[in-house]
């Protein structure tokens, strides 16, 4: 039985939220192109790019605050951390749960189970973070908007019903309406039910007796995957698998008996994009009757079925992809080794998976607190992007990729109030802050950035990226390559298409077109801002601008797109995708 808890709460303000994915760019992004523009005699078509279509899906993870701010110089940070929560903060917090709280540590204290007792002190002290959001799709004027996504039969579909309400309605937007915290609404028995059923894969299955207790209480003990409902899972998982391991070759070997169960999985639940527009993480109970979601759900439902079996499973992320639109979540556990291998719940098994984009940065979702994370280092008054609002992440950027720090000068003022330099990535037509690093006189130092990308220097202030020096290429070794126009030197090269292609040239030497007759584009390069070079039609040849700046970042963008085409730099005339 699956067993769902949440009570009627009132809707909170701010706190963890789908993120918004606007198409375009913000109006400072405008106004400070257009000036650029004005500055450099070149025309700038200063209207704002994408219009009002709402970009709605993602991962639902971290949050944002909003304050203003004014130009001028950084003073060094005053530490105001609020500090990760402790068991007398957390009891404090619950007001009216506390008792339930209360009886699970009066529980395995009066058993004499300190390790349990442990266990659940480790669970509390981290729980004022976790919760369950309810979100509600409301259109500009605040009418909420009721959407089924498996009333449509396929992502295009349902992407379309929705660009049909935003031209009738204006702009949508998930909206919270609910929230569920987990110190609020979680009662005794389901914690000690939960404690008590990690515990005994723990200590009863083959393959788990090499895990250490700390490892245990991140990778097996948490009680949930992200933001959703709570349920009792533990008890479903543990008996549909009870006769694991006798069906394995090793019983001691993590990684086998995780093929097995994602074996299982992967036979009755698929990956589908229409949960992109699912606005809320699924349960146990509402996935065993869709038997389908979107990355997130797959990792949570994996992690719901490995850990109650004792593997340690968690789930990594990158909250953007640097080469793409969108982002990702997918699985990876601890072997006997304690080395991580990553693998996609319910899709493909440990070692045989790779992921289909390149990655700047990849988190880790973790349950405890992390107080070496931004909002423990910033003053609280001062605004930080929502992805790196988190509270339990740690980055293991390195497992993944190459990597190099960064030590990035800062050529712009630094805006009044604010503390924190930001790298970027290109997503979604927009730049995304992707990691972030403490001020320094005029520069910035990252560590384990993924090289070979593209980044935007940055501060985050009033709610906006804004540029903190030009755009680079980040090497390995660490150098860097600022992608500078070079107005003096003006080139004309052709243009095939708005994002990577594969290449085939033909019989005759000539090289295939990417772009639809008819359709207009428009050719932006970067400067302080995206600076147009104006708009042609493509009649089935090439584009070709005239007088475009050499050595910049470029992005060619088709009338009435959704924003996904690719920036790009030119090597010897020829398109090279970021």
């Amino acid at each position: 039985m699956i067993e769902c808890l949440g009570s009627a709460i009132g809707a909170r303000s701010g706190g963890r939220g789908p993120p918004r994915k606007r198409l375009g760019y913000s109006k400072l992004e405008v106004s400070v192109a257009t000036l650029r523009a004005k500055r450099s005699g070149m025309r700038f078509r200063g209207r704002q790019l994408g219009g009002h279509r709402a970009r709605i899906g993602g991962l639902l993870l971290a949050l944002g605050l909003s304050v203003g701010f004014g130009c001028g110089p950084a003073t060094a940070p005053t530490p105001h951390p609020p500090g990760p929560s402790d068991l007398p903060g957390t009891l404090a917090r619950a007001e009216e749960n506390r008792g339930a709280l209360e009886t699970v540590l009066r529980h395995y204290r009066e058993r004499g189970d300190s390790l349990k007792l442990r266990a659940a002190r480790f669970l509390i002290r981290n729980m004022a973070d976790h919760g369950y959001t309810v979100f509600g799709l409301y259109d500009s004027a605040g009418v909420e908007i009721e959407l089924d996504v498996l009333a449509f039969p396929d992502y295009e579909t349902l992407r379309t019903a929705l660009d049909s309400i935003e031209a009738s309605r204006g702009e949508i937007d998930y909206q919270r309406k609910q929230q569920f915290d987990d110190v609020d609404v979680i009662t005794a028995d389901l914690l000690i039910e939960q404690i008590d059923l990690a515990f005994t894969a723990w200590q009863g299955k083959p393959w788990a007796r090499h895990l250490t207790f700390e490892q245990f209480c991140d990778y097996v003990l948490p009680y949930r995957g992200s933001g959703e409902p709570l349920e009792r899972w533990r008890g479903f998982f543990l008996t549909r698998y009870a006769d694991l391991p006798e069906r394995m070759e090793d019983p001691t070997d993590p990684v086998e008996a995780a093929r097995l169960i994602n074996d299982d999985l992967r036979a009755w639940f698929k990956f589908d994009p229409r949960f992109y527009l699912h606005p809320t993480d699924q349960g146990l109970a509402e996935m065993v009757t869709n038997r389908m979601g979107r990355c997130e759900d797959m990792t949570n439902l994996t992690i719901y079925a490995m850990r109650a079996n004792g593997l340690g499973v968690t789930s990594d992320y990158t909250p953007y992809w640097a080469d793409a639109g969108n982002n990702h979540a997918w699985n990876a556990i601890l072997d006997r080794d304690g080395r991580v291998v990553m693998f996609m719940g319910a899709e493909a098994q440990p070692g045989e998976y790779r992921l289909s984009n390149r990655v700047a940065k990849v988190y880790r979702k973790m349950f405890a607190q992390q107080p070496g994370n931004l909002v423990f280092q910033k003053p609280p008054e001062e605004d930080v992007p929502r992805w790196l609002g988190g509270k339990s992440y740690i980055d293991v950027t390195s497992d993944y990729t190459g990597v190099a720090d960064l030590v990035m000068p800062l050529e712009e003022p630094v805006p009044e109030g604010v503390h924190f330099a930001y790298v970027c990535v290109f997503n979604d037509g927009q730049w995304k802050a992707i990691d972030w690093a403490p001020i320094e006189g005029q520069q910035a130092r990252f560590h384990d950035l993924g090289t070979n990308l593209v980044y935007l220097p940055a501060y985050y202030a009033g709610g906006e990226i804004l540029p903190a020096a030009p755009a680079l290429i980040l090497e390995p070794g660490g150098t860097f390559r600022r992608l500078l126009p070079h107005h003096h030197a003006p080139i004309s090269f052709p243009i095939y298409s708005t994002t990577q292609r594969r290449q085939v040239e033909s019989s005759d030497g000539v090289r295939q077109v990417f772009l639809e007759e008819d359709r207009e584009y428009e050719l932006f390069y970067w400067e302080e801002g995206w600076v147009s070079m104006g708009t042609q039609v493509c009649f089935g040849e090439p584009l070709r601008f005239n007088r475009v700046p050499s050595g910049a970042l470029y992005w060619l963008v088709a009338r009435d797109s959704r924003r996904e085409e690719r920036i790009f730099t030119l090597d010897e005339g020829q398109q090279v995708w970021w």
